[in-house]
């Protein structure tokens, strides 16, 4: 293992893991704005959750939080690597040190654990005394798109970036299973704040689907403020009766057939 504690090697790493972490934000912003705002935007016009335009320099001002928050992202991350080579953690590396069915369980069981972090965390940050502190800023973007995925006053940047740290100091978890965690929190992030529902009809009582948030659910949060505060799944909001009650109607509306415009007749 190189020592991560020579400034050369501990400089080096945080610059390829910062690359890492906004590199693949704005990679997966890109994508899926290339997909479903250009290449198939007709397609998928009906599917807008949100009309109202999104304000002027938006993108901008994302991106600028987002570069913020991959900083932020990068400074817990080399403290957990640091942490990491002093075998402070419980990260390993050789997949015959736990059974394999611990990776597998391992991946959803963080997702729940972080699933319930985040959602007691997004409740509290919506408390008027603290809203305008840690959570405003993100809530700026009330017509979301995938570059808002990333976009979080500091400090709410610091409180989502310590979860997976805290994660591997109890419980072990290989390094690739948390990288795969952190490339699914990009990716549902991006879908999720698409303003674009993606996901087809009748997913909402699919019996996976309908434990998955989409653009769809998460837009009312944006525009709602007071349901909607989960952040992979729906289940905390279901059993805590804070779904919105416009979710259901809206998606059917959105995901259902296209309206065909009416031809005139001759007669």
């Amino acid at each position: 293992m190189p020592d991560f504690t020579e400034p050369a090697v501990f400089w080096s790493t945080a610059f390829f893991l910062f690359c890492g972490i906004f590199g693949r934000y704005l990679l997966f912003a890109a994508v899926f704005y290339w997909v479903f705002k250009v290449s198939f935007r007709h397609r998928f016009a009906e599917r807008e959750v949100q009309n109202r335009p999104r304000r002027a320099g938006q993108v901008g001002r994302e991106i600028g939080w987002s570069l913020l928050t991959s900083l932020i992202f990068t400074a817990i991350g080399m403290g957990l690597v640091l942490a990491w080579q002093m075998g402070l953690t419980r990260i390993y590396l050789d997949l015959g040190d736990y059974p394999l069915l611990w990776y597998v369980v391992s991946i959803p069981l963080v997702l729940f654990l972080h699933e319930t972090y985040y959602y007691w965390l997004h409740r509290w940050m919506h408390r008027p005394g603290v809203y305008r502190w840690l959570h405003k800023t993100h809530h700026e973007s009330i017509t979301t798109s995938a570059w808002t995925s990333f976009s979080f006053h500091p400090l709410e940047s610091l409180l989502q970036a310590v979860f997976i740290p805290a994660m591997a100091f109890l419980m072990p978890l290989h390094l690739s299973a948390i990288a795969l965690i952190l490339t699914i929190m990009t990716t549902t992030s991006a879908i999720n704040h698409l303003n674009t529902e993606i996901y087809p009809r009748d997913f909402n009582n699919h019996w996976f689907g309908r434990w998955l948030i989409g653009a769809t659910h998460h837009s009312l949060h944006h525009s709602q403020f007071r349901f909607n505060y989960g952040l992979y799944f729906t289940f905390w909001d279901k059993w805590m009766n804070t779904e919105s009650p416009d979710f259901i109607r809206l998606f059917r509306q959105k995901t259902g057939p296209k309206k065909e415009a009416k031809i005139p007749s001759d007669s």
